[in-house]
């Protein structure tokens, strides 16, 4: 009788270390499963978001307005600029009047500015914005009296030690006093650093009646 005892006590010893060793083991591989689960995500790369609107200007107070119309180039002392025209906006309720007033005060014959990060930054600064998966620059113009030509509206094109990663325009363009739409193409073009967001330009020859015209609703899509 104390021999069987001693036998079923040591059988019930040696069964209790077996199933000590499969629950150690089963817990073991459940561990790895759920690390495994765990890192999966983390090694898979996101998938890149959709290039959403980039205002440049839409109203004076927007908070999505974005660059600085500080870049005047040209016959500079004969511009006046305002962004705040409140008079026959595009949209919203404030616009932009850009006046040439042909004095030719610095020689030149021509005006230009350009919309830029941070103002004055003719490439000396690294600065800009990051415009990947734009197709296009588009923005609405009108003229005083109609008939008025902008030599170049463009994108880009500032060179400089952190120069301008893309360039691209149209023009010439007749404007009239009616509210028009212009789009710049920019399929293809490196948009990865841009620090002159827009740009217009025009010459007192191509304009001998003066010069007024009107811009709103700036952006990239």
């Amino acid at each position: 009788m104390k021999k069987n005892l001693i036998f079923l006590l040591a059988a019930l010893a040696v069964f209790m270390l077996a199933a000590g060793i499969v629950l150690s083991a089963c817990a073991k591989k459940s561990e790895v499963v759920i690390e495994e689960l765990e890192e999966k995500p983390s090694a898979a790369q996101p998938a890149s978001k959709e290039f959403k609107t980039f205002d440049i200007y839409t109203d004076k107070r927007s908070p999505n307005n974005h660059y600085i119309p500080a870049g005047w180039m040209g016959d500079y002392s004969d511009i006046k600029l305002n962004d705040s025209w409140m008079e026959n906006p595009h949209s919203g309720t404030t616009c932009i009047r850009v006046e040439y007033t042909m004095n030719r005060s610095q020689g030149a014959g021509w005006i230009g500015v350009y919309w830029q990060n941070p103002a004055n930054n003719w490439g000396s600064k690294r600065a800009g914005f990051d415009l990947t998966g734009a197709t296009k620059l588009t923005f609405w113009a009108r003229g005083d009296k109609g008939g008025e030509i902008i030599s170049e509206f463009k994108m880009g094109g500032i060179t400089g030690e952190f120069s301008d990663s893309a360039s691209a325009g149209i023009g010439p363009a007749v404007i009239t006093q009616e509210w028009k739409k212009f789009e710049i193409d920019l399929k293809g073009q490196d948009l990865s650093h841009v620090i002159g967001g827009f740009c217009c330009s025009a010459s007192a020859d191509d304009n001998t009646n003066g010069l007024i015209f009107y811009l709103d609703d700036i952006r990239y899509e």
